[in-house]
């Protein structure tokens, strides 16, 4: 697989998601009405700073490859390269406990069994094809030569 790979499997997924568009428009001009799954305040409050951490994250990254890239030109931004991969790596655990432990528990509740049952097939579907054995063992080769 090439490095490309996983970011197209996540378009397919997306497309996957758009044509389900359909089912649901029919059932809501059928009820005419939304079934917009409220969430509580304190899920809705996760979800915002979630979507915060996402756009910075986003931003960051970007300033890494930025900074990478004028590295490539000949710019010295080896300590911002270095600033910036110390504040992912802080960012990034952080994130990561407040959506498991915060958002993704919790938020089952506003699921029907049927409907988890059928998010965790597609997700089986989905990491079936993406090699997390290869991808492992790019790590692992990593985190031996970081010895």
């Amino acid at each position: 697989m090439k490095p490309i790979g996983p970011l197209m499997w996540e378009h397919r997924l997306i497309e996957r998601m758009l044509r389900s568009f359909e089912s649901e428009i029919s059932k809501i001009n059928e009820q005419k009405k939304v079934n917009p799954k409220k969430l509580s305040p304190e899920h809705a409050r996760i979800i915002d700073e979630l979507m915060e951490d996402h756009r910075y994250a986003r931003k960051t990254t970007g300033m890494l490859v930025d900074a990478k890239e004028r590295y490539l030109k000949g710019e010295n931004t080896v300590e911002e390269v270095i600033t910036l991969m110390k504040e992912l790596a802080r960012f990034y655990p952080v994130h990561i406990e407040k959506e498991d432990k915060h958002f993704f528990f919790p938020c089952q509740e506003y699921f029907s069994k049927e409907e988890l049952d059928k998010m965790l097939a597609e997700f089986y579907e989905f990491d079936r094809k993406m090699i997390h054995e290869k991808y492992e063992k790019i790590v692992i080769t990593m985190e031996t030569q970081s010895l």
